[in-house]
């Protein structure tokens, strides 16, 4: 059950979160709270003592205080800090600069991405349809596609994972 819920829970949930922030963009907050939730569950089960819980809370608070100056500076969404630290508190202290790092290298490649899209396409009238509308006419990046691209590539990795493959 416990190898189950490693191998399906925190890829669904990143991977929920990265398609709602693509069509909505938003995250809801019911999936940071899952997220921190499934953890709390799962960790005694994966061996984590108190000092890993606190490593791991460490690497969360890290990146929420870091990501609220971000927020405050108006370069990301508040569901994206809120569901960066989420995925922090999976990863841990031992993955979390190489998350921050992914995720702010395909996080500026997206925003590249998206601004050049919206110059080149602009003329086309599919952008006026839809979730595609708001590249168009707010120019709003999807962060979460940057943060899930680089949860579910570091996931493997993690103690996790790596005993179950």
């Amino acid at each position: 059950m416990y190898e189950a819920a490693v191998m399906v829970l925190f890829p669904l949930l990143v991977a929920y979160a990265a398609a709602t922030d693509f069509l909505t963009m938003t995250i809801a907050n019911r999936v940071s709270i899952l997220l921190i939730a499934a953890f709390a569950i799962l960790a005694p089960f994966a061996g984590l003592g108190w000092e890993d819980l606190a490593w791991h809370l460490a690497a969360a608070s890290i990146v929420f205080a870091v990501g609220l100056g971000c927020f405050a500076a108006g370069w990301m969404g508040g569901g994206d800090v809120k569901f960066a630290a989420a995925v922090a508190l999976w990863l841990g202290w031992s993955h979390v600069l190489e998350f921050t790092t992914l995720f702010s290298l395909y996080g500026g490649i997206l925003t590249l991405l998206v601004l050049g899209a919206d110059k080149v396409l602009a003329p086309v009238p599919l952008l006026k349809v839809g979730f595609l509308s708001e590249f168009s006419r707010h120019r709003h990046v999807p962060y979460g596609l940057a943060l899930a691209a680089a949860a579910l590539q570091i996931y493997p990795s993690t103690l996790w994972l790596k005993p179950l493959v």
